[in-house]
């Protein structure tokens, strides 16, 4: 029973708020602030006194004043947090995706201090189109005739729709009705672009007859979605883009593709799994292309829209649009990641979700064993580390079926049994409380991380934050 301390020795707020540490914080931090953590750590050290007794050390000068700083940073902590991503999923959603390549963060911080050319022609000193800024490597990169920037893919496709087939019917595949993540629906977007799904076809196998029966006069475009977070394997049938854009031609109908992710660069050339590329899909006659920025393209946030000049003008003109624009720092940050794909032959040294992508697991297992023996010290006796083989996956929807060799560091909790589910989540709680979080996942019994995200560059600052995993700590975790 810890001593009884009466609520009268518990000093006052103006009390505290006059000693020479406490007065120092609110300088640092600020009036508003100090106070507001001061009657926090005031009103929880009555709720002990009441309820278990307090030590009297607890009160004094240096005590409270560390209390305070603690809930002054806590308060001060950003929402939004750098951690480690060791879940084995490189192209993670939620850890935001594509990593930005030094070029484009360093872009993006000169254009935020200071007024830009945003939506300004430097060379007519008029008002400009803000897609002039990136549209000439679009149209460079791809082979489009012109391009258009909105804030992530699901808008690409929404705004494509809304422009082209409003109160008329898209004609799909019923085998590319796909979902993704956050339940974003094929048919529900075009549900609420104002269109009508019309779709051919059955799960598995979908022909060009099937297209072509269901174009009538109330028919608006045809649409092909690339399954890029599943695969139908065996008896399957699809229709081609070539063949897709040759009868909506004859039709007069546009032909769309929504690739989803994207890719600017033929990724098997890294000994990865072939995708799609928006140069194709245009190759192949399609007249809209749409793809994301943030995932294996590499770069932010952002919804591309490449395809015929007239097209795009019409979605331009579009009032959604504007709701669904970018703003300066996804335009520098995009222009800069677009212009590393002029350089293709040093394209995986300089974009960190190619660099990711293709390290070489060599490189990985050496990485794991740099980590491994700090790890051991953290855990000591109370669970057992252990260097294992693994696999990555790329992740955000792209190549789902594919696996890339990895290595992980699994800690497995030496208690068994009824306990063994509750100590993993205490290891994956105090990986997650880190100073920068680290974030692994629980499979086969032990808490795995995959330290293929874990670059040379950021190993020491790693191993460094692991002393806060302190004996305690582990005792606690493997018990």
């Amino acid at each position: 029973m810890l001593q009884s301390t009466p609520l009268a020795a518990i000093p006052a707020v103006d009390r505290v708020l006059s000693f020479p540490a406490v007065h120092a914080l609110a300088a640092a931090y600020g009036r508003d602030p100090t106070l507001a953590a001061v009657r926090g750590v005031l009103d929880r050290l009555r709720e002990s006194a009441r309820l278990a007794g307090l030590p009297l050390d607890h009160l004094s000068e240096t005590h409270l004043a560390a209390q305070i700083q603690t809930a002054l940073d806590d308060a001060a902590r950003p929402a939004l947090r750098p951690v480690f991503n060791l879940t084995g999923t490189v192209l993670h959603t939620n850890l935001g995706r594509a990593p930005l390549p030094e070029e484009a963060i360093e872009h993006a911080i000169r254009v935020m201090r200071q007024p830009c050319n945003l939506e300004y022609d430097l060379g007519g000193g008029a008002r400009g189109d803000r897609d002039s800024l990136v549209e000439p490597l679009l149209r460079e990169l791809t082979g489009a005739e012109a391009a258009t920037v909105v804030n992530n893919n699901a808008a690409a496709v929404f705004l494509a729709l809304n422009t082209l087939g409003l109160r008329r019917e898209v004609v799909v595949s019923r085998g590319e009705l796909v979902e993704i993540g956050g339940a974003f629906r094929v048919p529900d977007i075009m549900a609420r672009a104002g269109c009508k799904l019309h779709e051919v076809g059955t799960t598995n196998r979908t022909h060009l007859r099937d297209f072509e029966q269901a174009i009538a006069g109330k028919t608006g475009l045809l649409l092909k979605v690339h399954t890029s977070n599943y695969a139908i394997q065996g008896f399957t049938a699809a229709a081609g883009e070539n063949d897709l854009a040759r009868l909506a031609h004859a039709h007069g109908l546009p032909f769309m593709v929504d690739l989803g992710s994207g890719t600017l660069v033929d990724l098997s050339a890294w000994g990865l799994p072939k995708e799609p590329t928006p140069q194709q899909s245009l190759a192949a006659g399609a007249d809209l292309v749409t793809f994301s920025g943030d995932k294996l393209l590499g770069g932010p946030q952002a919804g591309i829209v490449v395809g015929r000049k007239d097209l795009i003008a019409r979605i331009k003109k579009n009032p959604l649009k504007r709701a669904l624009r970018v703003d300066k720092i996804i335009y520098a940050t995009l222009e800069a990641v677009l212009r590393l794909y002029r350089d293709p032959e040093r394209l995986a040294q300089r974009l960190p979700t190619l660099r990711l992508l293709t390290r070489p697991l060599a490189e990985i297992e050496a990485t794991a064993q740099a980590v491994l023996p700090a790890l051991q010290r953290a855990f000591a006796e109370h669970a057992d580390v252990a260097n294992v083989s693994g696999h990555s996956q790329i992740g955000s929807g792209s190549l789902p079926v594919d696996r890339l060799p990895s290595c992980c560091l699994a800690v497995t909790p030496r208690v068994k049994g009824k306990g063994e589910g509750t100590a993993l989540k205490k290891i994956e709680q105090a990986f997650r409380e880190l100073p920068v979080p680290v974030i692994g996942r629980v499979a086969e019994g032990a808490f795995r991380l995959d330290v293929r995200c874990l670059e040379n560059k950021d190993v020491s600052g790693f191993v460094a934050q692991l002393g806060h995993l302190s004996q305690d700590a582990a005792h606690a975790l493997g018990g």
